[in-house]
């Protein structure tokens, strides 16, 4: 696994619960971008995965993030499911600051599938985050997003804006701190997470705090050597080129990495595919 960057205390309270959280979370949703994910399909994911418990009264389940001029609901994709803590529960740590942090998580499928209630192996495994970082103090919306070609990779990458700002604007009604939001990803989730933290135009300064970034891929469209590794150069053009001559940098997350970017946890497994190590490795050698 690699790792980079520490969230600023003041802004982050219980951080490194969060960090460890998504330690586990990653470990799994990186075993099934990596290959094994027909192995899981076949054999049921019992040896992976640990089902989560939380009270139906302190979960959302499909709630619209996005409404059009006359109120009604956007996109059945511009949705999400929301998990509160339960504020009488012991956490794994004594409170460190008033309210408690948000994960913000998006799921992966190659940016043309994919959802946020989707089972694998007779297993719920992205609604299953959610309920697995409440349970341990930490709140939780885990987002779905319109795929392509129904929409452009810019419109996914403004899909996961709006469902922020419909998280921050939330939580603070229910004892969470907006200014505490961690967004994390899961393969194309994880782009399109880092796309828009890291785009000073695209957010709001302190709409994200951090990032958790899972078997990620298209961090820098240009890198050369991830070809030479074997990624297939015309299956990214299909999902990106979108008739500008900069395409390469302007979908890529890596020429968008400042001093003032929210700090990132890269993750990824060691099993996995050389071209799709080098991507986050290409993205920690940016923040350093």
């Amino acid at each position: 696994m690699k790792r980079h960057g520490e969230p600023a205390r003041r802004r982050a309270p219980r951080a490194a619960r969060v960090a460890r959280v998504a330690g586990v979370t990653g470990l799994l949703l990186a075993c099934l971008a990596s290959g094994c994910t027909g192995v899981v399909q076949r054999v049921g994911i019992a040896w992976l995965y640990r089902e989560a418990s939380h009270p139906e009264a302190l979960t959302e389940l499909d709630v619209p993030y996005e409404r059009g001029p006359d109120g009604a609901a956007g996109s059945p994709k511009q949705r999400l499911d929301l998990y509160w803590p339960d504020p009488g529960a012991p956490g794994d740590d004594p409170p460190a600051g008033p309210g408690w942090p948000v994960v913000v998580f998006v799921h992966g499928g190659g940016w043309t599938h994919g959802d946020r209630a989707q089972v694998t192996g007779g297993a719920d495994v992205y609604r299953n985050i959610g309920r697995f970082f409440a349970s341990r103090g930490v709140g939780a919306a885990v987002i779905s997003y319109r795929l392509q070609p129904e929409a452009t990779w810019t419109e996914q990458v403004a899909d996961v804006g709006r469902a922020v700002r419909f998280v921050s604007d939330r939580v603070g009604a229910r004892g969470g701190r907006p200014e505490a939001i961690f967004l994390a990803g899961h393969s194309a989730g994880a782009h399109l997470a880092a796309r828009f933290a890291l785009d000073p135009a695209a957010r709001a300064r302190d709409d994200v705090c951090g990032l958790i970034l899972v078997s990620g891929a298209a961090y820098d469209l240009a890198d050369a050597e991830t070809y030479a590794l074997g990624a297939d150069r015309a299956w990214f053009e299909e999902r990106f080129r979108d008739g500008d001559a900069d395409w390469e940098r302007r979908a890529s997350v890596v020429p968008w990495v400042r001093a003032d970017s929210p700090a990132a946890l890269v993750l990824y497994a060691s099993g996995e595919p050389a071209k799709l190590r080098h991507q986050s490795d290409l993205l920690v050698a940016a923040y350093r």
